[in-house]
């Protein structure tokens, strides 16, 4: 099936659109920068998991980021090496499992460190082992995504590592940006060296997570290799690593869906599509942020011509946003097209982070517990088809 890219004529089923050519020029700015600045910059699996498109990443990069161990499997079956790996935590269950698919391991908290670093190297001896450190500053807003809040669960104070870190402690992970610009990482290096840089000695590696929005049009790109370039003479014996995702994606391709229905209720019109913003858009409603919408413009108010809220094919009440003026009267079956929508989008309508989703159990009346329904790797693989 071949079809107009801009207008997507033709297509009468919701469909998330990746295109290649908008890929690769992704690809290939990050492979620049990472060369440039003499630095390893891998694919954060929560931002982006479409595993049948890896054969185009591996032209570009190396290796990736998991989260959980069903990311883990998916880096090394399906991209082909050991991913570098974080999680809030481990368990007895998943430990042994995501140390074999690893080659870095980093732990969110010392008690993790201290139960679970020997079972992983025994697992897997090659692996290097990490912790998660906290500089207790982030710009992130809105405070949902910022992992260095008052009270956060992720990451090490530097007031609770001990001066001399255990021998096979390799490496920091430090993660403290969101679709951020290069001068946010250059007030927020500073805040890292100033509390962390007396343990670099002791390192091998330091990642400092994802966030980087480098492929934005707007991104000081030679701000971001001066400052990579600038740390590395000072520490030149720390590797370097960033991990972003949506850096990858960004503007690879748009959500394509279809008018159903018009609607009308005190004066504002919702076109009904047969996509839904809880389903299929969860961060517009989580973050919360409009998103841009092909051929039409967001306006304040429904009073204008051609206005319309956008509502999405759930019995949630909520499921609607607005308001985006077109330059005609909206028909059912026409084409919404909304932009930017693969990067975080289609690993949150799947299972993101490779999280599992719990089993299902029926409990019976004497007390017997009867599985109904097991969600397995193949289900969440399945699902980045």
């Amino acid at each position: 099936m071949k079809s107009d890219l801009t207008t997507f004529q033709g297509l009468q089923t919701p469909a998330y659109v990746l295109e290649e050519k908008r890929l690769r020029s992704n690809l290939r700015l990050i492979h620049s920068l990472a060369q440039q600045a003499d630095v390893e910059i891998i694919l954060a699996f929560k931002a982006f998991a479409l595993w049948k498109t890896f054969p185009i990443f591996r032209e570009y990069i190396s290796a990736t980021t998991a989260s959980s161990l069903w990311e883990a499997r998916l880096g090394k079956e399906e991209f082909g090496s050991p991913v570098h790996t974080f999680s809030p935590a481990y368990t007895d269950a998943d430990i042994d499992a995501i140390a074999r698919c690893s080659s870095h391991l980093s732990f969110n908290s010392l008690t993790q460190l201290y139960r679970f670093a020997a079972r992983a190297k025994e697992a897997n001896p090659n692996v290097s082992i990490g912790i998660r450190v906290n500089p207790e500053y982030s710009e992130v807003m809105p405070l949902i995504y910022n992992p260095c809040e008052k009270g956060t669960r992720f990451g090490v104070t530097a007031d609770k590592l001990p001066e001399q870190l255990p021998p096979y402690v390799e490496g920091f992970h430090c993660h403290c940006h969101c679709e951020s610009g290069a001068d946010v990482f250059e007030r927020t290096l500073r805040h890292i060296e100033e509390k962390f840089a007396k343990w670099f000695p002791q390192l091998k590696w330091i990642n400092f997570g994802g966030g980087h929005l480098m492929t934005r049009e707007d991104y000081d790109t030679a701000l971001l290799v001066r400052l990579l370039k600038d740390f590395r003479q000072r520490y030149p014996w720390l590797k370097v690593i960033l991990e972003p995702g949506s850096a990858f994606g960004w503007h690879t391709g748009p959500l394509v869906s279809q008018v159903v229905d018009v609607v009308e209720d005190k004066g504002i019109r919702t076109a009904i599509l047969n996509v839904s913003f809880t389903c299929h858009m969860p961060d517009c409603l989580e973050m919360p942020y409009r998103p841009d919408v092909r051929f039409a413009k967001t306006v304040d108010d429904y009073k204008g011509p051609h206005t319309y809220r956008l509502g999405g094919n759930s019995c949630l009440s909520g499921d609607f946003m607005g308001y985006w003026q077109f330059d005609h009267e909206l028909e059912v079956g026409e084409n919404i097209i909304f932009e930017d929508m693969l990067h975080y989008t289609t690993v949150k309508t799947t299972m993101f982070n490779g999280v599992p989703h719990p089993a299902i159990l029926l409990a019976h009346e004497d007390g017997e517990l009867e599985t109904l329904r097991e969600f397995t790797y193949d289900d969440y693989k399945s699902r980045m088809d």
